[in-house]
């Protein structure tokens, strides 16, 4: 990410806080700063990154980030939820998720894919009578250290 991108990407976070009457402290600053590099972050992981950050407030903050929309939480088992920048930040993408060690990895699909899967959901979600917003797709598999380790 160039400086210019970080740059924006700091005022919309400021921008949202300040719409909820929250401030843009320098631990949220650093949270942003762990996603945009490392992508999706358990706790553990952002708080051995982030040399520093205590527990409970990076866990408060996160929260806090993610109700104003600029991070969001996978659950994809494992012992401990992912966080990362909302796609609006990042770009629409998906996952590759180990089902073994729980590494998640972002993935970006060609457009005609993306196309097809959207026709696709939005053809089964009008015969169901529902409303599309958007869409989430996972691909659960082993990762290449746990094919390797034969796990």
């Amino acid at each position: 990410m160039s400086d210019d991108d970080r740059g924006g990407l700091h005022r919309l976070v400021a921008a949202r806080l300040d719409e909820v009457g929250q401030l843009y402290t320098g631990n949220r600053r650093r949270l942003i700063e762990l996603l945009a590099d490392a992508g999706p972050s358990t706790l553990p992981e952002l708080l051995v990154a982030g040399d520093g950050l205590a527990q409970s407030s990076a866990y408060r903050n996160l929260t806090v980030l993610a109700e104003v929309g600029v991070v969001r939480r996978l659950v994809h088992g494992g012992d401990h939820a992912r966080w990362e920048l909302a796609e609006e930040l990042t770009g629409h993408h998906h996952h590759l998720v180990c089902d073994l060690c729980g590494t998640v990895v972002d993935v970006e699909l060609p457009m005609e894919v993306e196309s097809l899967m959207d026709r696709a959901f939005d053809a089964a979600a009008a015969a169901a009578g529902f409303d599309v917003d958007h869409h989430n797709v996972d691909i659960l598999g082993r990762c290449a250290d746990c094919r390797v380790t034969g796990n």
